[in-house]
């Protein structure tokens, strides 16, 4: 069975890091020690103000080519994951597109929030299993998940305004006949898109002075999502993926999951009952990188080294929508 295959990984973390001593000294009080404590957050990064959502694309996307020895003219696909596009229209793949001089590719967004990249990964390994392999249109493949919610921050809400930062991740997909994407997984609870989000600019409420004004445009935090939400979803989306796959949850080798809260990924590795040494974790470096925290996370445990050929890998995510979104691969190339 055709399936795609990650070739290579990047990541780009702005140049400008912001300890959590800045925000100490913003609210007046020790933010810090929470931060540790209970998010694992150290410091994170912000952008420059003369970069855009697609200058971190292409950083990191010039990495995941690198790696995997493809040039720019050879994409055939670009989709980029995000939320916080450089527009509304055009999309944010079209300008990576012409950044990048990868003139053969075509392009697309996609917005599932911080589910974007996983689910991003999804809709690519099906553009791949599609594919005729006696005339293949989609030999490589790129994609991206990005994040430049500094840009809005709402600085009143100090309980959430510290977690966010920018960054990106990309990945390089081929075609396979063995490994590669196992299976996925997507849900959707539209019951919760009230909740968070940022939800001036679009049709349903432009941006106008006012708003801006009253700073409606940054994001809001509007009612709390459960406790157990992550938990519970992360847990059952593990457990669905190990079965279509075929395996246990104890075969499973190394567990990424959204960065946003580190006891929210605790509590899912306990509720499956696997040791914490299985997640991997970036937040203490990057903050929380919503669309681009799985991607940054695969291609920061690429780069050391900690996946193995053969190694199975599941990715869980979830984002305002809220959307949840899982993916299993087992990790490895082939020629």
């Amino acid at each position: 069975m055709r399936r795609a295959q990650i070739l290579g990984t990047g990541l780009y973390a702005p140049e400008r890091v912001v300890p959590n001593a800045y925000f100490d000294e913003l609210y007046g009080e020790d933010v810090s020690s929470f931060l540790v404590e209970r998010r694992n957050i150290r410091e994170r990064r912000y952008a420059d103000d003369d970069q855009a959502t697609s200058d971190l694309v292409v950083e990191a996307a010039r990495e995941a080519l690198r790696q995997s020895g493809t040039a720019p003219e050879a994409l055939d696909l670009i989709v980029v994951a995000t939320d916080t596009p450089d527009y509304l229209s055009p999309s944010t793949a079209a300008i990576v597109q012409h950044k990048l001089g990868a003139t053969g590719a075509g392009t697309f967004d996609l917005n599932t929030a911080c589910a974007g990249f996983v689910t991003a990964l999804d809709v690519a390994n099906k553009y791949v299993a599609a594919d005729d392999p006696e005339r293949p249109q989609y030999r490589r493949v790129l994609v991206a998940g990005a994040y430049l919610m500094s840009r809005f921050i709402d600085y009143r809400q100090k309980n959430t305004a510290s977690l966010f930062a920018d960054g990106a991740g990309a990945v390089v997909l081929g075609p396979t006949d063995e490994g590669g994407v196992l299976a996925s997984d997507l849900e959707t609870r539209g019951e919760f898109a009230e909740y968070m989000g940022i939800y001036v600019g679009g049709a349903a409420a432009p941006a106008n002075a006012e708003r801006v004004e009253a700073q409606e445009h940054l994001l809001q935090f509007r009612q709390k999502f459960p406790r157990e939400f992550n938990r519970e979803a992360w847990s059952a989306v593990g457990r669905r993926l190990a079965e279509r796959v075929g395996v246990s949850v104890d075969d499973v080798d190394h567990w990424v999951f959204t960065q946003i809260n580190v006891e929210s990924i605790g509590e899912a590795m306990e509720a499956l009952g696997q040791p914490m040494d299985k997640a991997v974790l970036v937040m203490d470096r990057f903050g929380y990188t919503g669309s681009a925290c799985v991607p940054m996370a695969l291609a920061d445990a690429d780069q050391k080294g900690r996946f193995r050929p053969g190694d199975l890998v599941f990715l869980i995510a979830s984002g305002g929508g809220a959307a949840i979104a899982g993916l299993a691969l087992r990790w490895g190339t082939s020629d």
